[in-house]
């Protein structure tokens, strides 16, 4: 199993130093494959008597002249694999295609080796992975969790070791979804840049090949071997070479987000420790409103855009009633019943354009860091609310394709041990290199975080209570970075303070404590700041704010933010508003 091998450099040097065969490697993840049989991961396994042939080209390859030689890949089988079925997870959709489709042979003719199709949400209607007749794709870390969707097969491949990356799809969210679930790298290249001939439509006009792998490198080197025009493909398009470059500054959501699910606190938890690693960057950040995101997000399921998925599958629904899993029907027939008018369809369309215009303006420049999905589920809740929870994991990635935009899904702080989470950088086609450095960067400050040294592990750390303007979010936000403190929850103070809206420019928060019988629960954040830094952060503090002892609700006193008596003469009582933020 390629369990131990976690990029193709590792690989190239171990067939460098003839520590090991193509052929060895091959042997390996058959035997691998049939062991790991219960995760239904492949709807077509991986097989010597149809590799063999792909095995001996390698023998009059020379692997310096192959950029991929003897890499062994799993494919997505909605991509057509010539002489291998293509069933996109419906047995009786099967055809058997004569052709590879164009990323698979641009990678073939790279040196790879194509070991077999892997399962899918059915007909890639989906983000779950639970959708197939062939099986529920299970987890590759915590099998009662769902694997993510629709390109769940491939994701679970690279994760287990059976493949050292793998082809995916994405709509919607496909080939981001998975890799956040997974603990992988989920690369999404801006519409058209991989050709989609030979590919089982979803949405034809929206639709991307992604890769699965371990690292950001070798997403970029798959990128080099398939990235460019078809001139067959009409969805083909001349999209830039990725050139790496940082961005001029990194974009972050403006409003509290919205996690959901068993582990919605341990993801907000892993979110809010990458902003703060995010931060350590030094790049500037601004925040930006997500509403323009989301509305386009609701378009792609909830107008006429569903239409797409019935006129490129209709046919065969309806004339195979039964071939069909309920849920997918449901979905798919859910553009024929809603009867969207000609121009209501055009109306979409120009709606998209005008979100579009402003997403570029507000992407210019710049790359946009969101979570990937924000909570995940068991396979039994998916079964019990398959619409509902669906739609949940698609919240941070719907928008994508709609907006034109590139978008590569990277692990960020891991959720709890075992439960991995992930962000997702997005940037405009013409920018895809400033998202990729800044992924590069971004991943080394996580591992960096996630295996501190011992020397960082003894800095001793003393908790602060900020309840203004250095919250998350808030304007003073990046002293809090500056000084190495780290976020770590959200708190209320005991039911013994006063909140004023101080006269001063800016304005700003004076908490002040009153006996309990005066007094409101106000909220605020407590931060973890490096002792060694928390002199100079109390001495940037302007009268008649300071730092005294915070009462918090559970009867704890930590530092934090106070307010002298004399300053709230005159002004506004916020008390029963109960937070700074209710101001914004």
């Amino acid at each position: 199993m390629l369990t131990d091998i976690q990029s193709i450099k590792q690989l190239k040097e171990l067939y460098s130093s003839g520590s090991i065969t193509p052929r060895e490697i091959i042997e390996h993840i058959i035997e691998a494959a049939e062991a790991e049989h219960e995760l239904n991961i492949w709807i077509t396994p991986p097989r010597m008597e149809r590799i063999r042939p792909y095995l001996d080209r390698l023998a009059v390859c020379s692997p310096e002249d192959y950029p991929l030689w003897g890499i062994p890949f799993a494919i997505k089988d909605n991509i057509d694999l010539a002489d291998v079925p293509t069933t996109a997870a419906c047995p009786d959709y099967e055809y058997i295609p004569t052709q590879h489709a164009t990323v698979v042979e641009r990678l073939i003719a790279a040196g790879a080796i194509p070991l077999g199709k892997t399962n899918m949400d059915q007909f890639a209607t989906g983000l779950v992975g639970v959708r197939s007749p062939y099986g529920e794709v299970k987890n590759a870390l915590r099998p009662e969790l769902i694997s993510g969707g629709s390109s769940s097969g491939s994701a679970v491949a690279v994760a287990r070791g059976l493949a050292l990356f793998s082809l995916g799809t994405d709509t919607a969210g496909s080939g981001r979804v998975p890799a956040a679930l997974n603990g992988l790298v989920g690369y999404k290249p801006s519409v058209g840049a991989w050709p989609v001939r030979g590919v089982v439509p979803a949405c034809q006009s929206l639709d991307c090949v992604t890769v699965f792998a371990h690292t950001i490198e070798d997403a970029m080197l798959v990128d080099s071997c398939v990235r460019g025009i078809d001139t067959l493909d009409p969805w083909s398009l001349n999209r830039p070479k990725v050139t790496p470059q940082l961005p001029a500054k990194v974009l972050l959501p403006s409003s509290e987000l919205s996690f959901f699910g068993d582990y919605a606190a341990q993801y907000k938890l892993a979110w809010e420790q990458s902003v703060a690693l995010i931060h350590k960057l030094q790049l500037p950040v601004e925040y930006v409103d997500l509403q323009l995101f989301q509305e386009a997000a609701s378009l792609l399921y909830d107008g006429p855009f569903v239409e797409e998925r019935w006129a490129a599958l209709g046919g065969f629904v309806d004339t195979h009633q039964d071939s069909t899993l309920p849920v997918t029907r449901e979905i798919l027939q859910s553009g024929k019943h809603n009867n969207y008018s000609g121009a209501s369809v055009f109306q979409a369309q120009h709606q998209i354009q005008r979100m579009k215009l402003e997403a570029h303006r507000k992407l210019a420049n710049a790359v946009m860091i969101l979570p990937t999905v924000g909570g995940t589920f068991t396979r039994k809740q998916i079964e019990e609310q398959p619409i509902a929870y669906n739609s949940q994991l698609g919240l941070y990635t719907n928008h994508c394709n709609l907006l034109d935009l590139a978008a590569i899904a990277i692990p960020g702080v891991e959720a709890e041990q075992g439960l991995p989470f992930g962000v997702t950088l997005f940037s405009l086609p013409q920018l895809e290199g400033a998202s990729i450095e800044l992924a590069h960067r971004l991943r080394l400050v996580i591992e960096q975080h996630q295996q501190p040294d011992e020397q960082e592990m003894t800095v001793p750390m003393i908790p602060v209570a900020v309840c203004g303007l250095h919250m998350r979010g808030m304007p003073l936000e990046p002293q809090m970075h500056q000084c190495g403190a780290v976020f770590v929850k959200e708190a209320k103070t005991a039911k013994a303070y006063r909140l004023y809206k101080l006269d001063t420019a800016p304005s700003k928060p004076g908490l002040v404590k009153v006996t309990p019988a005066e007094g409101h629960h106000i909220s605020l954040e407590v931060w973890n700041m490096p002792l060694n830094s928390f002199g100079s952060f109390t001495s940037l503090i302007p009268a008649p704010l300071g730092i005294g002892k915070v009462e918090l609700s559970d009867g704890t006193e930590v530092c934090g933010f106070i307010c002298e008596g004399y300053a709230i003469k005159g002004a506004e009582d916020i008390s029963n508003l109960g937070s700074w933020r209710a101001l914004a």
